[in-house]
């Protein structure tokens, strides 16, 4: 017998871009992230704001050279949407987390897949086995 192992579901990044264009998110928590903004129609979907997005994944590149608290003064010079460096580094430090966890999650599940098709191929050997001998032994008595 055979447990069911169920699927792996994967957490969702938190800026999904699909063919170069901002798609809308779930909205999860009550603050609004910087990027996006609430839809008017749905309060659980929050719409992007691609000028913004665009100037964060820049903000990323820029903190190569500069610290927390001038890159989020340039981002918020520059989209005028207010940013705190703190803001910025916990926003940023959550999108790679999220991504950690996913790739985590990711080889989790390809471990369980090699381990289960392991443990199906060992039942099956087994089982082979003992059907084998019983048979042998089911002869014997004949």
């Amino acid at each position: 017998m055979t447990k069911a192992v169920g699927t792996w579901k994967l957490p969702q990044p938190t800026d999904l871009k699909e063919d170069d264009e901002w798609v809308p998110i779930p909205r999860v928590a009550r603050t609004i992230p910087f990027g996006y903004e609430l839809d008017p129609e749905d309060n659980g979907i929050l719409l992007p704001i691609s000028h913004e997005l665009d100037m964060l994944t820049q903000a990323q590149k820029y903190l190569k050279q500069y610290s927390y608290r001038e890159v989020a003064n340039w981002l918020a010079r520059n989209t005028g949407r207010d940013i705190s460096h703190v803001g910025l580094k916990k926003r940023l430090d959550n999108e790679r987390q999220r991504k950690n966890k996913a790739g985590s999650l990711r080889r989790w599940a390809d471990y369980a897949k090699k381990a289960i098709a392991k443990a199906e191929e060992i039942e099956r050997t087994r089982l082979g086995a003992k059907q084998s001998k019983d048979q042998e032994g089911s002869e014997e008595a004949a």
